[in-house]
């Protein structure tokens, strides 16, 4: 399971497996509270007395702000930094990384001022860096939030600027046609066991001093030494997706340590859904939307010829699978890389006008507008290692957070069972996840998300039909953080909700972020608005 706002982020397994975007502090130095535990025991209260004094330190150290480096593509005034963190919190004065930081200053006056935003967009495995770009780019959206807070984004541990981990090759990684990801036959699922198998074991001989400490609990601890280094006493924090689950484990280790938060398209942050379950929930939540884009595309067939019901836009969707499987698109895009150009659609209604526009030349007779957008680019070295890394995160945070099922006919008998009324993502989901079913490194029993003492009240932001973080998961996070409220846009399913124009949403995340005020009860917003073929 993954997301990342604002950019999609296309993600691989193996060297041929499943293509697809899976689809989550002197002054400023508070003694780490009983909360600051994942459970208990001496290890616990280690990893808590650790984040103390690398707080310490980096509060002390504080960051060295310089203008960005070329290549990172960040222009002034946007400034860049590194913070010095444990690799492994039990072990403050052990193995030490740095993690790439940026930020840009409040755009209003020095009186107006009310610290930093800290921002994470999800994944796992996306980088946070553009976030300060919101400010240079006048994004109108964020114009309010930026007057009051400096905007700091950062690339978590793994990825990126930050440590970056890989599993394998970045052009073998993007490499395409990949094999279909819906199995035809028993030897094609022993295929892609051994795909993820050998996944699994590039991630331990590229990173294997990485994978054990690449947990949201670490991230989440690095999150609070970042927040002492730029000097502030507590956090303000804006995670999306996958950096829902973060800011929720945060909350949790660090309850006292926290000012405003919010957090938009939930990751279910149930110990029984981290996260086998919470990719199979996904999987469904997939479908679903995939047919509301497809009844969309029905609607404007006028523009789009497609068909003017849904049953009709699925025909041509299996046509155009079983061509692609038969013959890849210009000898390069198959079935797995249909799925991940297509999954775009179901993501983010911002995608889609420009798949429908792109199937639709297809169907047309314009076969090379598809294999410009679907097919990987080689000659992008950087995207790509960019891909890589981002999957190899993925998959490092997912299987070392949670315990996953070993036995493949658990896998087997879920994901056949699912796929029979829930084709679109099911199997790609499943291959996708597979290596964590033969991880290398130490799982963990995950976090239980809770309200800690001194746990202000905190925003959530969901759209009633997201395919990436379906809505149950943020009516569990609602329940679990007293005082929370929660703000659903009704009929809608973008995924990154706090970015799009909803003037019943948008004046309420302003109003929270400036003043610390919810809304008395939970609040329903009408959807913003459909997109314009």
């Amino acid at each position: 399971m993954r997301g990342s706002r604002p950019k999609r982020r296309v993600a691989a397994l193996g060297s041929a497996g499943a293509l697809v975007t899976a689809t989550l502090i002197a002054g400023a130095v508070a003694a780490p509270t009983a909360n600051a535990k994942t459970g208990s025991g001496h290890g616990q209260d280690r990893q808590a007395r650790g984040t103390a004094i690398a707080a310490a330190r980096a509060a002390k150290a504080g960051i060295d702000w310089q203008d960005c480096p070329a290549d990172w593509n960040l222009a002034k005034p946007i400034q860049c930094g590194y913070v010095t963190v444990p690799l492994d919190y039990a072990k403050p004065y052990g193995k030490q990384i740095k993690l790439a930081v940026d930020r840009i200053g409040n755009t209003g006056t020095k009186a107006e001022r009310q610290g930093a935003l800290i921002y994470n967009p999800g994944g796992p495995g996306g980088s946070g860096l553009r976030f300060p770009a919101r400010v240079t780019s006048k994004n109108a959206v964020w114009a309010n939030a930026a007057k009051a807070y400096d905007f700091v984004g950062f690339d978590p541990r793994g990825v990126g600027k930050s440590a970056p981990i890989s599993c394998v090759d970045p052009q073998e990684f993007v490499k395409a046609p990949k094999a279909d990801p819906v199995p035809d036959s028993e030897a094609d699922k022993r295929a892609q066991r051994k795909l993820a198998r050998e996944y699994a074991e590039g991630c331990q001989e590229r990173s294997g001093a990485m994978l054990p400490h690449m947990t949201t609990p670490n991230t989440a601890r690095d999150l609070d030494v970042i927040r002492a280094a730029l000097g502030e006493k507590k956090l303000n924090f804006l995670g999306v997706s996958y950096g829902t689950y973060l800011g929720a484990v945060y909350g949790t280790l660090f309850p006292r340590h926290v000012r405003r938060m919010v957090v938009d398209s939930v990751v279910n942050p149930s110990r029984d859904k981290i996260w086998y379950q919470a990719n199979l929930d996904q999987d469904v939540a997939f479908e679903t939307r995939w047919k509301d884009w497809q009844d969309w595309v029905a609607k404007n067939d006028a523009t789009y010829h497609l068909g003017d019901t849904r049953a009709e836009v699925q025909q041509q969707w299996l046509k155009l699978r079983a061509t692609a499987k038969k013959s890849p698109l210009g000898g390069v895009v198959g079935p797995a890389e249909l799925i991940s150009f297509f999954q775009s659609a179901p993501y983010y209604d911002s995608a889609w006008a420009p798949t429908a526009s792109v199937f639709s030349k297809y169907v047309a007779g314009d076969t090379q507008a598809l294999v410009d957008a679907a097919a990987p680019d080689l000659s992008d070295t950087a995207g790509n290692a960019a891909s890589e890394n981002g999957n190899a995160v993925y998959t490092a945070v997912e299987c070392a957070d949670a315990k996953w099922p070993t036995s493949w006919q658990r896998w087997d008998r879920d994901n056949t069972r699912l796929h029979k009324d829930h084709p679109f993502m099911t199997w790609a989901n499943a291959w996708m996840n597979l290596p964590c079913a033969t991880w290398p490194a130490k799982q963990q029993t995950p976090v239980n998300v809770k309200t800690g003492k001194g746990l202000p009240g905190v925003l959530i932001v969901q759209s009633e039909r997201d395919a990436a973080t379906p809505y149950a998961g943020a009516v569990e996070l609602h329940k679990r953080l007293k005082g929370s409220r929660l703000i659903t846009e009704k009929g809608a399913g973008s995924h990154g909700v706090t970015g799009l124009v909803n003037p019943c949403i948008n004046p309420r995340v302003d109003s929270y972020l400036l003043t610390g005020k919810l809304d008395s009860a939970d609040v329903t917003c009408a959807p913003h608005a459909t997109p314009k073929p």
